[in-house]
């Protein structure tokens, strides 16, 4: 069941997708060589604390034992912050999903740690044009395959792999609602887009195959050859105005095109 909000519980998404965008912010300035993820976890979980705000992962499923997720390299999502040290050249994906006033923002970023490698660059520079090609779709009377198809033509045209077994989803009144947003398909298929629908837009991208893998952990997913991943995620609301991200960048420098301040 697709759950349309009206305008007030759109601006309640909106507060605590601020809260999102400014928790991967202030993550994002403690990166750096030598830190652990869970230190990072740490951070987060204190700022949001801090802001009003309560993790929606930590608890999840009544399984999942962090205030963020934090996958670096070949980890796609969902990884489990711990002992991991962050290295000069990695690639750390931040996911984060807070709860602020009974609504809910999700959205992810992946940072590159110092120098990094000019694939790599290329794989985040990419993955951060198909997630403004797919939300430039999330029109009223679109379909979610016109989303789907707008991400998968720009990742398979820069020579890199969707992910398949991972999508995008409804958000706001829950973590994860209905419809899933997968990021490859077919123009006009899929649930029409319309007013009031709020979805996390989220292409998961490889240099390799797409296949993944399971860790033992339960939750942490990585790619099955060892390739890089990146993952960037927005939360949007359709209006008639057109697709609004509700969670705007704060304080992160996007390089990429004219892309997702």
């Amino acid at each position: 069941m697709i759950i349309r909000k009206g305008p007030e519980e759109i601006e309640r998404i909106a507060r605590a997708g601020d809260l999102v965008a400014a928790t991967i912010a202030h993550v994002g300035d403690h990166i750096r060589p030598g830190i652990t993820t869970l230190e990072l976890d740490d951070i987060a979980g204190a700022f949001v604390t801090a802001h009003g705000g309560v993790s929606a992962s930590k608890g999840y499923h009544g399984t999942y034992p962090a205030e963020i997720c934090i996958s670096p390299n070949s980890m796609i999502v969902h990884g489990i912050p711990g002992p991991y040290v962050v290295k000069n050249g990695d690639l750390i994906t931040i996911d984060v999903g807070v709860v602020l006033e009974g609504a809910i923002g999700d959205s992810a970023y992946t940072f590159g740690v110092g120098e990094i490698d000019p694939v790599a660059r290329h794989l985040l520079d990419t993955c951060l044009e198909a997630l403004a090609a797919g939300i430039a779709q999330a029109q009223p009377g679109n379909r979610i395959g016109d989303i789907s198809f707008a991400v998968q033509s720009v990742v398979e045209e820069a020579g890199f792999s969707v992910v398949r077994s991972l999508v995008g989803h409804g958000v706001g009144r829950h973590y994860h609602e209905d419809p899933h947003v997968p990021n490859f398909g077919q123009p006009g298929r899929g649930p029409k887009l319309t007013e009031g629908m709020t979805i996390a837009i989220e292409p998961m991208i490889t240099v390799g195959s797409p296949d993944v893998y399971l860790h033992d952990d339960g939750w942490s997913i990585s790619t099955e050859d060892g390739s890089l991943a990146a993952h960037y995620e927005h939360t949007v609301a359709i209006t008639g105005a057109g697709p609004r991200i509700l969670t705007p960048r704060v304080g992160i420098a996007v390089e990429s095109a004219s892309l997702l301040q």
